[in-house]
């Protein structure tokens, strides 16, 4: 780490999209990143790129409907390192069709990754952040916690969870300073 400040920053569905583009902004402004996702080939590609442009990272595979794989992401790198300042659960799939085509595998998938991981990346983490007395859990949603559009009832579905979930925490952490 390069400096007192650094935050010990684990994301989850770092492996593309939105997890790496965090990834790459965390680690260049001095975050060590620990990094989890299915996809190890594209986390260690990620990884040496950080680290060529002088970040720090490290990734481990990661499957967030895995309540094990989950805590062991999360405790491993408390472990490592002491602490976790930083759970940034992103992982998330969005399978696109009209509820009559009934593809109940892909409304399934998309609950475990999408709610379940979340809430095992926050039962994961919330209980060593809060015997520390500090931390930060970010919920990544989208604007489909807002909407609700065609052919994407489910995605909007787990992302209004999401988004009651986060709210939810919010509301309770209030009340442990």
């Amino acid at each position: 780490m390069t400096s007192p400040d650094s935050k010990i920053v684990l994301i989850t569905g770092a492996s593309s999209g939105i997890g790496a583009a965090t990834a790459r902004r965390l680690a260049a402004d001095g975050h060590h990143v620990v990094l989890g996702a299915r996809r190890v080939d594209r986390l260690s590609a990620l990884v040496a790129e950080l680290r060529l442009a002088g970040g720090t990272a490290e990734y481990h595979q990661l499957d967030v409907t895995s309540r094990d794989s989950v805590n062991a992401f999360v405790t491993g790198a408390h472990d490592r390192y002491g602490r976790i300042d930083v759970l940034i659960n992103n992982a998330g799939v969005m399978a696109l069709s009209t509820l009559d085509a009934l593809r109940t595998d892909e409304w399934e998938q998309m609950i475990d990754v999408n709610l379940r991981g979340t809430l095992h990346g926050v039962a994961a983490a919330l209980p060593l952040m809060r015997a520390r007395g500090t931390g930060h859990i970010i919920n990544i949603g989208s604007s489909a916690a807002y909407r609700v559009d065609p052919t994407a009832a489910i995605y909007c579905a787990t992302k209004y969870a999401v988004r009651a979930l986060t709210e939810g925490l919010r509301q309770e952490s209030r009340t442990y300073g």
